[in-house]
């Protein structure tokens, strides 16, 4: 139990009133400006609303040299992230940045792409990006003035078109891309959708993987050696109930019945404070709608609580689409499948969350309302004391009407739209009559829909005869 609790308070969290005196660890180290020794202070904290990081400071006492840095301290997200914004208004140039050190950068009318791991990360501003950059030009303009005027006249030209963009003499569209996921650009119009903002995930490659540090096992295992080789064949001989410590279930051994009832237990780490914890996962059938597999994981060291819910069966062939009418009390009891490619939105507040900010999860409405509010709280609340007062006004009248309906004093509609059509609302009648505060739509997806989801390129027919084909091609070729 020591080794847990030193565990989770290596970041502790960042609360002035409860921690007034947070403990930086000060390193000597040499000054990349005069290259005598400076010092670096290193925090290791925790942002609210947003996760752990390591906020490091340098300054010189020689030169005056300071430095601020800001690197992610947890886990790298499991899918990299790409925010696409168009920049029209002066209030789009102050938008909050969360940059990391895997930050591509890229202003597409100008052409100019800021490579990954050229810039520490750092929290600014799209104007602070672009002022950044001009610093970055103009450092060296005297001496190239000289010796290379032709180059020299290229920069300031391109500086001055960086300044134009900075004055908003036309919109131009800002792209952040990251492959560790860690970067954030804030919605200024939150918790309505931004419709000047495309959010996408998409999954690495091997190479992005490599730079992130992730490894496959096979990729750093060592190649067996010719007696290791002869060694596996004389296992593989070995009966398998003899040298196997993981048995498969032989066909009919294990009827399906007896496998929905029983709950399966595998070790996990906490997501929030790291330490070992379980989680229990089970296969069971919703009335009226399909098979799910739960997921439900318990810290004993923090005490979080989170439950996942997996479809049991494939993408169905129409999507769907969900309208719930909350008129009450009555209708929190509603059972709710969501899956994590379902987005939601609330038309009486004009609030939209995504598909993949709550993940999929079974739930009541009542619960769904209430991880709402939890998730636009992380997601807008990291720069919650430095916003204007504007913004903190619509926040809190926001904030203020979502309370309202989770206590049921104000009628809602809820709309669920699920591309997969595995998301399940609970009819509030039993014998069959319809439900007229429910209504569901079934509709053909898109091109784009179905690109996201994977199935333009997917063939589930006749592929074992192209493997053929490539396989004798092969042998022809050879």
């Amino acid at each position: 139990m020591e080794t847990i609790a030193e565990q989770s308070d290596v970041f502790p969290k960042l609360n002035v009133e409860e921690e007034p005196e947070l403990s930086a660890t000060e390193v000597e180290s040499m000054c990349m400006n005069c290259h005598e020794n400076g010092t670096t202070r290193l925090l290791l904290t925790q942002i609210p609303f947003y996760k752990e990081v390591v906020i490091m400071s340098f300054s010189c006492d020689h030169c005056g040299y300071e430095n601020n840095e800001i690197q992610p301290g947890g886990e790298i997200a499991p899918k990299g992230i790409e925010f696409r914004t168009e920049i029209v208004t002066p209030r789009d140039l102050n938008r909050r940045v969360v940059k990391s050190d895997f930050s591509c950068i890229r202003i597409e009318e100008l052409d100019f792409e800021i490579p990954a791991q050229s810039q520490k990360g750092e929290v600014t501003t799209v104007e602070g990006i672009i002022d950044r950059v001009v610093r970055g030009l103009d450092q060296d303009q005297p001496v190239r003035r000289i010796q290379h005027p032709e180059a020299a006249e290229q920069i300031d030209a391109f500086i001055s078109n960086l300044q134009k963009l900075k004055e908003l003499e036309r919109p131009f569209t800002l792209t952040l891309t990251d492959i560790s996921g860690n970067s954030f650009v804030e919605n200024p119009n939150a918790p309505q959708k931004d419709l000047a903002t495309t959010i996408s995930y998409f999954q690495r490659t091997k190479e992005q993987n490599h730079i992130l540090g992730i490894f496959a096992h096979d990729e750093v295992a060592d190649k067996p050696s010719n007696d290791a080789v002869e060694e596996s064949v004389k296992l593989e001989s070995v009966p398998e109930e003899v040298d196997s410590l993981l048995k498969p279930i032989r066909e009919g051994a294990w009827p399906l019945e007896e496998l929905q009832g029983e709950v399966l237990q595998f070790k996990t780490h906490c997501p929030e404070c790291a330490a070992a914890c379980d989680t229990n996962m089970k296969v069971t059938t919703i009335p009226h709608f399909k098979e799910v597999v739960i997921m439900a994981t318990v810290c004993d060291n923090c005490g979080l609580r989170t439950n996942e819910v997996k479809p049991g069966g494939g993408i169905e062939e129409q999507g769907v689409k969900i309208e719930v009418s909350v008129r009450g009390r009555i209708d929190f009891a509603r059972d709710v499948l969501k899956s994590e490619s379902c987005s939601l939105h609330i038309r009486e507040l004009e609030c939209e969350v995504g598909a993949g900010a709550l993940g999929g999860r079974f739930t009541t409405i009542e619960g769904l309302l209430t991880a709402m509010r939890e998730q636009l709280v992380e997601s807008t609340g990291m720069f919650m004391d430095s916003n204007d007062a504007e913004t903190k006004e619509r926040m809190d009248k926001f904030f203020g009407e979502l309370d309202a309906a989770i206590a049921g004093n104000k009628p809602l509609t809820i709309v669920m739209d699920d591309p997969t059509g595995n998301s399940y609302v609970q009819s509030l009648n039993d014998d069959g009559t319809p439900d007229t505060a429910l209504r569901i739509i079934r509709y053909h997806r898109s091109y784009d829909q179905n690109e996201e989801l994977g199935l333009n390129d997917m063939k589930t027919e006749n592929y074992a005869e192209e493997e053929k084909t490539e396989e004798a091609d092969k042998k022809e070729n050879c």
